[in-house]
């Protein structure tokens, strides 16, 4: 890839796929022809337990889009995409100046940015997968997307359509027209309806276990921070982007208490991206699988710089 952002962009903002991102054949394409990623899949399979490349490349799908799977697979293959461009493209990474990832993104982000050594990361994403599947098994829950209304009126729906006892919220801020909520799935079957009669272009479902980034995932947080403590993260050497404040941290015990919080927290990622812009930001790198984050910020600046690597 010979990227356009060498000759356009001064800052750049490293960016990488959440849980959804996932697809069968995710990251085959470098396995083939890279010696550097067959080893980081055999690493990765041994921590595991079990063979991570035959379930990214061969699925099915069924089994990828569980949680305790699609969230090993994103971080590996986000990882490597990064190390391939890093070691075809230094130049550019001369230039890298913030990184941020989209919920299970935000640890390849930490990880990226030297908080997290590979192996221990690998061990934390597994762990959040495995707790966020364990909480997701208590209640029918799920998410969607909601495609062309405002904040506001999905904020509106959500309190209309919800009965006593039920959760239903703004999960994932991604962008203007497009917010992800969360919550008991016999509430998610009534926002439906409402939302079409509301004006939503789409609902789209997505491929995801439970009501992330709800008080429904708070089972989770305290396996999480147990995880966290034990892990030893370190200062970063570049900001990460916070799902939970789109504020940028560098701070070990920071980004430790921000990465359990954000399991129940809203990911707040259009003022992210906002955030990385108004900081100097002018540039974006999507590494990993999918082009979800490119479109989320075309729908937020269309003139600016971004190219993706790793697909």
């Amino acid at each position: 890839m010979e990227s356009q952002l060498l000759a356009e962009s001064q800052r750049v903002g490293v960016l990488f796929p959440g849980q959804g991102a996932q697809v069968v054949g995710m990251g085959q394409a470098l396995y083939s022809q890279h010696a550097l990623v067959r080893e980081r899949f055999a690493e990765a399979s041994d921590l595991l337990g079990y063979d991570l490349g035959k379930i990214c490349f061969e699925g099915p799908a069924e089994k990828l889009n569980a949680t305790e799977f699609s969230q090993p697979a994103l971080f590996v293959t986000s990882i490597v995409a990064s190390e391939v461009l890093r070691a075809e493209q230094p130049e550019l990474f001369e230039r890298v100046v913030a990184t941020a990832g989209l919920s299970l993104g935000e640890y390849t982000a930490v990880c990226f940015a030297g908080g997290l050594e590979f192996a221990d990361a690998l061990r934390l994403v597994q762990r959040r997968g495995k707790a966020m599947q364990a909480a997701a098994d208590e209640v029918e829950s799920g998410m969607c997307s909601l495609l062309g209304l405002s904040l506001e009126q999905v904020e509106t729906l959500c309190r209309e359509v919800r009965q006593e006892g039920e959760v239903l919220a703004p999960a994932n801020l991604l962008c203007p027209g497009n917010i992800a909520v969360s919550g008991h799935k016999s509430a998610l079957a009534r926002l439906e309806p409402a939302a079409v009669e509301q004006g939503a272009m789409k609902v789209v479902p997505l491929a995801v276990a439970g009501a992330f980034h709800t008080p429904l995932m708070q089972p989770a947080v305290e396996a999480l921070r147990e995880a966290l403590l034990a892990s030893s993260p370190r200062d970063t050497r570049l900001p990460v982007y916070s799902n939970v404040d789109a504020r940028p941290h560098q701070a070990a015990g920071e980004i430790r208490d921000l990465l359990a919080r954000q399991v129940v927290s809203p990911v707040l990622w259009e003022s992210s991206l906002r955030q990385m812009m108004a900081d100097g930001v002018d540039g974006f790198l999507e590494l990993g699988t999918g082009r979800v984050l490119r479109g989320t910020l075309k729908r937020i600046d269309r003139k600016l710089p971004s190219e993706g690597f790793g697909e």
